[in-house]
């Protein structure tokens, strides 16, 4: 399983959230490229971006910190917020993106997901943001009828990598994951799972470990890194049985 360091990105800087709240934000670097140099030194094999504005807005915001951030170090960078259209799309993966995350999008355009996939193989992931076992979008601000699993069903044979299913009124609160949430994501789809939201340390990093029998092949961690609570290379070492 993969441990993925998250940097959250809001008018050019390296946040995080509570629960989601663009006004409950707290900085941690004017340099989020700085970060990601951090993150990598420290043994991470991929890196979990997201254009917060770029959620909300539902266009590409942060291009310029992205690309900075893409270009300072050597492993993987998936990204998502605003990615709406097959030119945004493009444009991302021009840039750099080995990986580019569909979330509102894949609520109300399930067909262009299927595109996505064709055209970009193994490089698209279906984002599902939940609140009280409903998925939330438009940067988490609209709560749907439709739930997680329900939105994952739809996209089962759209031909994407993986789903990041996140539970947002755990996500940046270190409160613990949903882990029986998670589990049943990745029990019901045949899709890999990565897990988002909630890890404040390292023993939530061995319960999300206990779901790879599941299906669950990655973890997202945010606010325990930036915090401290939480040693990126320790829980590495653990996801590869190395602890």
């Amino acid at each position: 399983m993969i441990v993925i360091p998250a940097i959250d990105i809001k008018e050019g800087r390296c946040v995080r959230l509570k629960q989601g709240r663009m006004n409950d934000e707290t900085i941690f670097s004017e340099f989020p490229e700085e970060m990601a140099i951090k993150w990598f030194e420290q043994g991470a094999e991929r890196l979990h971006m997201v254009d917060l504005d770029g959620a909300v807005k539902g266009r590409p915001v942060n291009r310029k910190a992205i690309k900075r951030i893409v270009d300072s170090i050597p492993i993987p960078v998936q990204l998502g917020g605003g990615i709406r259209d097959m030119a945004t799309l493009n444009a991302y993966f021009e840039l750099g993106l080995s990986f580019l995350i569909l979330g509102t999008v894949a609520y109300k355009d399930p067909e262009f997901v299927r595109r996505a996939s064709e055209k970009y193989p193994g490089k698209i992931i279906l984002g599902i943001d939940a609140k009280k076992d409903r998925v939330a979008i438009e940067g988490w601000i609209e709560e749907t009828d439709l739930t997680p699993v329900e939105l994952a069903k739809q996209h089962e044979e759209t031909g994407i990598a993986a789903i990041v299913y996140t539970d947002i009124q755990r996500d940046g609160m270190r409160s613990g994951p949903n882990v029986d949430a998670t589990r049943t994501m990745a029990r019901t789809v045949r899709i890999p799972v990565i897990a988002s939201g909630g890890i404040s340390g390292i023993s939530d990093v061995v319960k999300i470990l206990s779901l790879s029998q599941d299906g669950v092949t990655g973890m997202i961690t945010g606010r325990a890194l930036y915090d401290g609570s939480l040693d990126l290379a320790e829980a590495i070492k653990a996801s590869k049985g190395k602890s």
